[in-house]
């Protein structure tokens, strides 16, 4: 029961709107991380209680863990953390400082021989992790964990020595993409959005969209679904659409569909909505608290994709 003395919420979207229903699901099922990030991006909260809460999964190393992707529990850090961590950093304008100088230092404690990132750290061993996960003693550097931290330290003007090696990486690793999968590819646009040499990131961004195009990742019709296969490995109904790629206008993504394209699939996103106000995990699902917990995660990044494109969410 709320005491008489309680905040008042600073804003409350207009009854019955996609916001007002989606603030109804993330009350009742969120974390308190995402509880505080749906309060920042939609209710004009302050970026400083995302970032207390934020400050729960981090580790004395520097990295984060505590299954802040809650696809890998348990408490040791992991880069694919630590790129989920810069994401909300980044979300909230505090991507800089003390806090992302012990993060490149966590960085550089778990890069491979070539300077870039594993998906997974073999400490995640012991641990439960998603089966579709897999935990090897010598894991490769991976665009799907290098890409994103690397393009949201760039986004930030960040600088640090670890930097140089973990671009390079990217680099090699996007312009050779012959056959790929939608997270790899969402990885690269993350890098290629923000990396600082934009004639080369246009011209790699560029080749991608006709490989995603030629190879059937994204699926352009939301009424045919039947007729488009999912990647390898995927979960059944695990598609992936143009917003999925181009997350907002200004992606060089947005390039890779025409109008109508955009338009269908930003109509099916506001569709999926489901009548608890939350959107629905799309991947497999193997554990009822891990998809509890990635639901309002999801349900986030959908009102900001519409929001991005100018859609109405209340």
């Amino acid at each position: 029961m709320a005491e008489s003395g309680a905040s008042p919420r600073p804003s409350a979207p207009p009854a019955r709107s996609p916001l007002f229903r989606a603030e109804h699901f993330v009350w009742l099922t969120a974390r308190v991380l995402e509880q505080r990030l749906f309060s920042h991006h939609f209710l004009n909260g302050g970026a400083d209680p995302v970032e207390a809460a934020l400050e729960a999964y981090r580790n004395e190393d520097g990295g984060y863990g505590h299954a802040l992707e809650p696809d890998l529990r348990g408490p040791v850090s992991q880069p694919l953390h630590t790129a989920h961590a810069l994401g909300v950093l980044d979300a909230i304008g505090r991507c800089a400082g003390q806090r992302v100088e012990r993060v490149c230092r966590y960085l550089t404690s778990v890069s491979t021989a070539d300077g870039a990132l594993p998906a997974i750290h073999p400490s995640q061993r012991g641990y439960p992790a998603a089966p579709f996960i897999p935990i090897v003693e010598d894991p490769p550097s991976a665009l799907l964990a290098t890409g994103p931290v690397v393009g949201r330290l760039h986004r930030n003007e960040v600088w640090h020595a670890w930097l140089f090696r973990a671009t390079d990486f990217c680099w090699q690793a996007v312009e050779a993409l012959e056959k790929s999968h939608p997270y790899e590819i969402q990885a690269a646009v993350t890098f290629l959005d923000s990396v600082p040499d934009r004639p080369r990131a246009e011209a790699a961004a560029d080749r991608l969209g006709r490989l995603v195009r030629e190879q059937g990742l994204a699926a352009l019709d939301p009424e045919r679904l039947d007729d488009q296969p999912v990647a390898p490995g995927y979960a059944p109904g695990e598609h992936h659409f143009p917003y999925d790629f181009a997350k907002s206008p200004r992606s060089l993504a947005r390039g890779w569909f025409t109008d109508d394209e955009m338009s269908r699939s930003l109509d099916s996103l506001a569709a999926e909505q489901r009548e608890d106000g939350g959107w629905p995990v799309r991947w497999r699902q193997w554990a009822p608290g891990t998809a509890l917990e990635a639901r309002p995660m999801v349900t986030i990044n959908a009102l900001r994709t519409l929001r991005a494109y100018g859609r109405f969410v209340g």
